[in-house]
């Protein structure tokens, strides 16, 4: 094994390439083999070199995936040959991004890991949108949760998240929930009340980026009749109710002519 390869999980943002930090530019500048997430903005490859190999091995919902055994396997043969390897994902590589899994294997592989934070499309939804995930007065705290589940596995237990969210007055941010949203509404009612104030933001931090302000009541509702669809963040919580008060009484006022 050559020393001097080394492989760095790069967090590439929401999507908006001037939301990378310093360090994720500098690693992908350094980088001799880059290995690209589906929803990385192309606009962050600017940072490369000419002379680095990018190979794109998507990962999505709902499409043809590059098998994970396979993404890994590249990354440590690559090392080993003592290549500047990146893994570029979008958002966070350690948010939903199976990061930890890559980490636990390369390192036991003996090759150096590098992990360089990027922001989370969760975060960068609500931002977008000049609110809050926590706050004094209506968020002690936020769950970021899956809406998606790992074969075989069981799932998110929605109606304890929920019972937990009131009484602790939680912000309840949800990655690939679109698919599942009729069943994560129902079940979260059993704790929340549908008035429960939810953002559905699409395409966070883009230009193309849509929400929809919808009572919890409505969200599954909300995602037909907007045409919403992946990639979707689901955010639920007391932090919308002014917001979404406010759009309300701008939708009745246009109704009222």
């Amino acid at each position: 094994m050559n020393p001097h390869g080394k492989v760095t999980l790069v967090g590439a943002g929401p999507g908006d390439p001037e939301l990378l930090t310093l360090k994720a530019v500098k690693a992908i500048g350094a980088a001799s083999l880059i290995l690209v997430d589906d929803l990385v903005n192309p606009a962050v490859l600017a940072h490369a070199q000419p002379s680095a190999r990018i190979v794109q091995v998507g990962k999505r919902g709902g499409c043809k995936s590059t098998p994970q055994a396979f993404i890994e396997k590249l990354m440590l043969m690559a090392a080993r040959e003592g290549e500047a390897v990146v893994r570029l994902k979008g958002g966070d590589p350690f948010i939903f991004g199976r990061g930890g899994e890559e980490v636990e294997y390369l390192q036991a592989c003996g090759i150096r890991v590098e992990v360089v934070s990027g922001i989370t499309s969760g975060l960068a939804a609500v931002t977008s949108l000049n609110v809050p995930l926590t706050h004094r007065d209506h968020a002690h705290g936020v769950v970021f949760v899956t809406g998606h589940a790992k074969p075989g596995d069981a799932g998110t237990d929605w109606r304890a998240l929920a019972a937990t969210a009131r009484q602790a007055k939680l912000t309840l941010v949800i990655y690939m929930g679109v698919s599942g949203a009729q069943r994560i509404q129902n079940e979260l009612q059993s704790g929340l009340p549908a008035s429960t104030p939810v953002a559905i933001v699409q395409h966070a931090s883009l230009a193309t980026q849509r929400h929809v302000l919808t009572p919890l009541g409505e969200l599954h509702a909300s995602i037909l009749r907007e045409g919403l669809a992946s990639p979707c963040v689901l955010v639920v919580g007391e932090v919308f109710a002014g917001l979404l008060s406010l759009e309300q009484q701008a939708q009745a006022q246009q109704q009222r002519g």
